[in-house]
């Protein structure tokens, strides 16, 4: 089974190719092209005969201050602005290499190829970069998206349990953001960490062509977009306090059963066949796989999860902004005002999570 679509986005338009394979394919082709890469990776890709600068997927790696090395290496190497940067590897790796790409010569072009389930299903299109400054995550970044995107789901063959929940809990959070229909048609696939290619194949088309909507509606965050902030504020937080013990994509995973709860403290009241009970359960029959959560969660305190919080770029000085799910089971976009009874909402859904996940 393969997939390919196009998404046409306000910075221009792109390719987006499912297939299993890909993965050879693309290194096939070695004239004029620098690959970063996880280093995972990385020695296989350069025994094809590529210059390959490594990139150890940690937060670390993605901090502003290890970009000028990784300049000065492209440029070493004879790197000119036609150049293509082919970028192998998870979320980290994507960060980088599109920042990279974005500032070198003031833009070069570049491909990337997805090698985590995360990236894969979500991350991977919409263009952005996300870069770390000192103790401050994603605090700043570009928009320069790939000419060319190939997701080869057979390298999902190489990860971990963890590895799959986050890319699915991200999946299933794309499918409810985009509507009822989207998210109907993710849970018929009854996707679980065993699911075979043909079924991960069919997650990852539902899940970017429901993310391609969002881009080609408000590329640049300004609105509908927002919408897919999901469960990334609580999670972010949680991701954060961990010290980054817990990946990112789990922790938005946990994030959005805080956001949920969140709602229920908010008042809001979800009918027994509200899709939000759907979501939860899903995401919380993934997270049981997850091995060692609970004690990395329990480690965690309310206070560092508040003051990981509060730090949240999205914020704004008066109002925590925040993405909630209506009694319809759709999700809004929320401000509001950062006062005592605010902060003590959102201080009841840290609680609760602890007290759920913690041990």
């Amino acid at each position: 089974m393969s997939v390919s679509f196009k998404v046409h986005a306000a910075s221009g338009a792109y390719d987006v190719a499912i297939e299993l394979g890909a993965y050879e394919r693309a290194l096939a082709v070695t004239n004029d092209r620098v690959v970063i890469a996880d280093e995972y990776f990385a020695a296989g890709i350069e025994a094809m005969g590529h210059h390959v600068i490594p990139i150890t997927a940690t937060e670390n790696a993605k901090n502003l201050d290890r970009i000028p090395d990784i300049i000065s290496t492209l440029r070493t190497l004879g790197a000119t602005r036609k150049t293509t940067l082919l970028a192998v590897g998870g979320g980290v790796v994507q960060d980088v290499a599109g920042f990279v790409a974005s500032v070198y010569m003031r833009g070069m072009p570049w491909i990337y190829m997805p090698t985590t389930l995360l990236g894969m299903s979500d991350s991977c299109i919409g263009g952005k970069s996300s870069i770390n400054v000192g103790r401050y995550k994603n605090i700043v970044g570009t928009f320069y998206p790939p000419g060319l995107i190939s997701v080869d789901p057979a390298l999902t063959s190489t990860l971990s349990a963890e590895q799959r929940v986050a890319g699915l809990a991200e999946a299933a959070k794309i499918a409810f953001c985009r509507g009822s229909t989207a998210f109907a048609g993710y849970m018929q696939l009854e996707p679980t960490i065993h699911s075979e290619l043909d079924t991960l194949t069919q997650v990852l088309s539902l899940s970017l062509e429901s993310k391609k909507w969002f881009i080609e509606v408000d590329e640049f965050d300004r609105a509908e977009r927002l919408l897919l902030n999901f469960g990334h504020t609580f999670g972010h937080a949680i991701e954060t306090a961990s010290n980054f013990r817990i990946s990112h994509g789990v922790a938005v995973a946990l994030g959005i059963i805080a956001a949920a709860r969140f709602g229920e403290l908010l008042g809001r009241s979800y009918a027994p066949d509200n899709r939000i009970h759907a979501l939860t359960r899903h995401i919380g029959e993934l997270l049981a796989a997850v091995p060692g959560l609970g004690q990395e969660v329990g480690a965690m305190s309310l206070t560092e999860l508040m003051d990981a919080f509060a730090t949240d770029k999205k914020h704004t000085r008066t109002d925590y902004a925040l993405i909630v799910v209506r009694e319809d089971g759709e999700v809004e976009r929320l401000l509001l005002r950062r006062d005592e009874s605010a902060t003590d909402l959102v201080s009841a859904a840290f609680a609760a999570l602890l007290e759920q996940y913690g041990s």
